[in-house]
């Protein structure tokens, strides 16, 4: 019993499937794959069962099992001699154990049916590696080493990414700064930041790094996918191996259909290669204002310290959030700007937008811009310049304005404003929402435009 669990952390991220035996009363053996063996702590693991009928019947008669792992680093092979103990079917174990499967069964379109039944808990009466599995003579793999290494420690990283937040200025920067300290200091190269909508119903991506232009504006159904599962459940998951999981499901989808009719699958957002993904719920008071997702292309990136560092990442996005939603902003004295001298012997683009006035809606030549709340916002700056020929706008007076629906607290005005400001540099760069001092903001068009609003 000379052995300890918890230095063997690999094993236990459902990399690659571990092989499951068991047998029956009379000692007839049967053999299954499981796709994730849960550490529980130094001497126990769970097993999740979802379809395991013959299994579950072996172990009532006979309550002893062996189990397989693999390192997916070195493909070491390593086996548990397991004694059953108990099922659970409620409880943080089972809580945990479901939300893993929650996610790949939301992925794969089987929200519902692709789900756990218990939590099988094992005693590990013996660990051993398995001697000779590999060539003795062959070179060990080398280990991987994690893609932008840094000699920091993780205190140190986490006061350097601390000092950076507090040195922001508004939301935008905050959101900008945290995405870039996570890929410069620690090798996270894909992350995003997402957003309750105005509905409740989903959120959207307001911040984003790593993918191009297609990132910010990107939407997940509240409870579709890892986002959407962490995001209604408010609480962190943490998926590595992920196309082994997906594979799985769509292997169980393909026995179920066409005999059940099930949802069309959910594409995963952000990296379609994803190997490894963690989301984490930016909360204030118990209360959802948002999500913090990271991908990898790497297995077994992030780690499992990466959960507890990044939490306290994400309570300081959080809180930013929040104080941008509460924040007032005073009004500051006008400055005194020049006049702009319109630049002669240049023909200027034409954009046509069109609003929808039944879904609240945006598009820019006929292609799909904004909506709800950032889109009625935007509406109105281009309806108010063309009428009074205005370009200077405040926040307190889109607050003011009872037409765009603004809740009295926490309207997350600014947090819109980024998001427009952003899907305008992407889709439409020849207008341009710029700060000019606190609370204020300029209208700037590089172009000629036509409004059309259709009920």
């Amino acid at each position: 019993m000379n052995f300890d669990l918890s230095l063997y952390p690999s094993l236990f991220q459902g990399v690659v499937p571990s092989v499951l035996a068991t047998c029956d009363a009379e000692g007839t053996p049967n053999i299954t794959y499981v796709s994730q063996v849960h550490y529980v702590d130094s001497r126990h693991v769970a097993l999740s069962r979802q379809f395991f009928n013959k299994t579950s019947l072996n172990l009532e008669q006979h309550p002893l099992a062996c189990v397989e792992l693999l390192d997916p680093v070195t493909l070491q092979p390593y086996r548990m001699k397991l004694r059953f103990l108990r099922s659970e079917t409620s409880g943080p174990l089972f809580e945990a154990q479901s939300l893993r499967i929650q996610v790949i069964a939301s992925h794969t379109g089987m929200s519902g049916i692709f789900k756990l039944i218990a939590a099988d808990v094992f005693e590990v009466v013996s660990f051993e590696k398995v001697v000779g599995a590999l060539d003795p003579s062959a070179e060990p793999p080398p280990l991987p080493q994690l893609e932008g290494p840094t000699p920091m420690t993780e205190l140190r990283g986490l006061q350097e990414i601390s000092c950076r937040i507090n040195r922001t200025r508004d939301l935008d920067e905050l959101l900008d700064v945290t995405l870039a300290a996570l890929d410069e200091l620690f090798g996270f190269h894909h992350a995003m930041v997402l957003l309750p909508d105005d509905s409740g119903r989903r959120l959207v991506t307001i911040a984003s790094r790593g993918y191009g232009e297609s990132g910010v504006g990107a939407e997940v159904e509240l409870g579709q996918g890892l986002i959407g599962t962490v995001a209604e459940t408010r609480q962190i998951i943490r998926v590595a191996g992920i196309n082994t999981e997906l594979r799985y499901g769509r292997a169980v989808r393909g026995q179920l259909a066409p005999a059940q009719q099930l949802r069309p699958e959910i594409p995963l957002p952000g990296l379609p290669d994803a190997q490894s993904q963690l989301a984490l719920p930016l909360l204030v008071h118990d209360r959802l204002v948002g999500v913090l997702a990271i991908e990898s292309r790497q297995t077994l990136q992030p780690a499992d310290w990466h959960e507890a560092f990044l939490q306290v990442v994400a309570n300081q996005i959080a809180i930013g959030i929040e104080n941008a939603a509460l924040r007032e902003e005073p009004e500051e004295p006008e400055p005194t700007t020049p006049p702009k001298v319109p630049v002669a012997g240049r023909a200027q683009r034409r954009r046509r937008f069109a609003y929808f006035r039944h879904d609240e809606c945006v598009f820019v030549d006929d292609e799909y811009l904004i909506r709800n709340v950032p889109g009625k916002i935007l509406w109105k700056l281009l309806s108010t310049h063309r009428l009074e020929g205005r370009d200077e706008f405040s926040n307190r007076e889109l607050r003011l304005d009872q037409g765009l629906g603004l809740p009295a607290l926490r309207d997350n005005l600014e947090s819109r404003l980024i998001l427009l400001r952003r899907r305008l540099e992407q889709k439409c760069p020849e207008v341009r929402l710029v700060p000019t001092r606190r609370g204020h903001f300029r209208l700037e068009l590089d172009c000629e435009l036509d409004l059309v609003e259709r009920a």
